[in-house]
């Protein structure tokens, strides 16, 4: 029998400070920018073209979030014009194990997962 402080460990805990940092690293933009500059760094119109569907002022927004999480860091560089180019941090590259274990499963699980939403929009409709 297992004692409550084991149980309290193993229990799933999602707070509020939790839910907020996941919805700003994990959304829809943030992991396509965060696996171009896992590869290398970028100024912002070579993630405009590796992202393509992104508009301006989401990609903007993405990149804000995840400077103000120091997931990324923004390098001004010193060019005239001057340039800006945005890099992974030591703390956004931690991310990537994480990731790659949520990918995975998504693999392994996406095949019922399809059926699961076929069988529950045939119920509905």
């Amino acid at each position: 029998m297992r004692d409550t402080t084991t149980a309290r460990a193993e229990e799933l805990r999602i707070d509020a400070p939790h839910r907020e940092l996941l919805d700003q690293v994990l959304d829809k933009w943030s992991l396509s920018v965060l696996n171009e500059l896992c590869e290398r760094p970028c100024r912002f119109n070579e993630l405009r073209r590796a992202v393509p569907a992104v508009t301006q002022k989401s990609l903007t927004a993405t990149l804000r979030r995840l400077e103000r999480n120091g997931i990324i860091e923004r390098h001004v560089v010193a060019t005239r014009p001057v340039a800006v180019e945005y890099r992974i941090t030591r703390l956004g590259k931690t991310l990537r194990a994480p990731v790659d274990a949520l990918l995975e499963w998504a693999d392994t699980y996406l095949p019922q997962i399809e059926h699961a939403r076929k069988a529950f929009d045939a119920e509905t409709e």
